[in-house]
């Protein structure tokens, strides 16, 4: 018979049904799911400490961390070292608009990373790509796909790679994929199939790494970041033999992988027999110099990149690439062609009219203008508003990372901001066990005009500087 026992802290009835099937863990974690998604817990709530929420249920107290990790990494709860576990801001209702819909207005400025600039989408070159494509594909290559992808796409995401990312490319080692996700997905399953069992993922790092390897049965061990990217060491101390990097623009962070720890995690890949897998996601758009190459050219037997037009394009598209170590690219496109039996051809065709003509290029140059404007408007906005707080992270990509003063509140401020109608994101949400050294704010510019990122800052700018009391 299932037990129904409630926990100190909210008064949240939860069922552990010991003659189920299912496991305990997924038990727990669907009957949290449920109740942010019926909101019964809501955005800020305090859950029970693990050990009380284990000794109450009659589970293991490694149970319960592992179940809060899940959620932590999926978006629904918030842990901070040395403070209660929380339901993230961010988690919403199923239905709601907001987690305070109620309570304020819609958020209508939102420093969101990771968005890119979706008004600059070429559509008039891409619609007369798709019309080229379409008009000069011959009748076989409207057939089911090579699962690899179309072998002028890939000739021409080679050549890119080879030339922007100093990458070792061959198109017979590439596969075109659905975006990022299905790349990594593709990958982890690859690897599994080989007996990996543990990967490892940067600490603070982005959620769906953690999500995903975590969704595919795999052990996912946090690895912590400072200043000079992951710490190969404490990856070293680990039992992984695949680890997920961010080497050009670690995200959050912004830090770039120090040349020496390139040179350490590649060795530790040849010492352990183990893969790296580096997520590409913004490091077209470098702003001191240019582009950072991509680790895959240190170590292409080692190092499996993936990419996508997510931030150069749109995400929307769902166009990326895998290009993996030699011996594991046929598995890959095995398992992609099981997935789902190749990407659409006709917009492959039209993303390789763009990379050969050269249009691709310049669209990415008048990006890096609009970007690097947008980041001059972050950081001048800061200088104007808030001149005590610190900016980091500004070298590349489509976000930088506040630091706040000692003892600020991450959550208040994000709350207190969302009751402005101004979307903030708390560094929290990236972190799995590191302490934070301080209290931090992802600020994400890519999806706003100067003006808009000029007025938000404005508006939050007293929130970033003074004490929880005050707000």
């Amino acid at each position: 018979m299932p037990t129904e026992r409630t926990s100190l802290g909210p008064e949240l009835p939860l069922r552990v049904d010991r003659t189920s099937p299912e496991p305990l863990r997924d038990q727990l974690e669907r009957a949290l799911r449920e109740a942010v998604r019926a909101g019964r817990l809501r955005a800020g709530d305090r859950l029970p400490s693990s050990r009380m929420l284990a000794r109450d249920l009659a589970v293991s107290r490694g149970l319960v961390t592992e179940c809060y990790a899940q959620l932590h990494a999926e978006g629904y709860l918030a842990a901070v070292p040395g403070s209660a576990t929380r339901v993230a801001a961010t988690a919403h209702p199923l239905g709601a608009r907001s987690t305070h819909a109620t309570h304020s207005a819609p958020t209508r400025i939102d420093f969101r990373p990771g968005v890119p600039d979706l008004s600059s989408f070429p559509r008039d070159e891409w619609a007369r790509a798709v019309r080229r494509a379409c008009r000069h594909a011959p009748a076989e290559a409207l057939g089911y796909p090579d699962p690899y992808g179309d072998p002028v796409l890939r000739d021409g995401l080679a050549a890119h790679l080879r030339r922007v990312r100093g990458a070792a490319a061959d198109p017979d080692h590439l596969v075109v994929c659905a975006g990022f996700a299905q790349g990594l997905q593709l990958l982890l399953r690859v690897l599994g199939d080989e007996g990996v069992r543990t990967v490892a993922v940067e600490d603070p790092g982005d959620p769906d790494h953690h999500a995903i390897a975590t969704m595919l049965g795999l052990t996912v061990v946090p690895v912590p970041v400072d200043d000079h990217g992951i710490d190969v060491d404490a990856l070293a101390a680990t039992d992984a033999r695949a680890v997920i990097l961010t080497p050009a623009h670690q995200s959050p962070t912004g830090v770039v992988l120090a040349p020496e720890r390139r040179h350490a995690v590649v060795a530790w890949a040849a010492a352990r027999d183990a893969t790296i897998i580096e997520d590409d996601y913004d490091a077209e758009f470098r702003y001191d110099r240019e582009p950072v190459g991509a680790v895959q050219g240190l170590a292409p037997d080692r190092v499996a990149l993936l990419g996508s037009v997510s931030k150069s394009l749109a995400p929307a598209l769902r166009l990326g690439w895998a290009l993996s170590p030699p011996h594991l690219a046929a598995a890959v496109a095995r398992h992609k062609q099981l997935a789902d039996r190749g990407s659409p051809v006709i917009d492959q065709l039209a993303l390789a009219e763009l990379l050969g003509s050269g249009r691709y290029d310049r669209h990415l140059r008048h990006l890096r203008r609009r970007y690097a404007a947008r980041r001059s408007a972050l950081v001048q906005a800061l200088r104007q508003h808030a001149p005590d707080i610190e900016l980091r992270g500004l070298a590349a990509g489509l976000h930088a990372v506040a630091h706040l003063p000692a003892g600020a509140d991450e959550h208040a401020i994000v709350e207190a901001a969302r009751r402005r109608s101004v979307g903030l994101h708390a560094m929290s949400r990236y972190r799995m066990v590191a302490p934070p050294r301080a209290p931090q704010l992802v600020l994400g510019f890519g999806n706003l005009t100067p003006d808009a990122i000029s007025e938000g800052i404005s508006i939050i700018a007293d929130l970033l500087h003074t004490t929880p009391d005050r707000r």
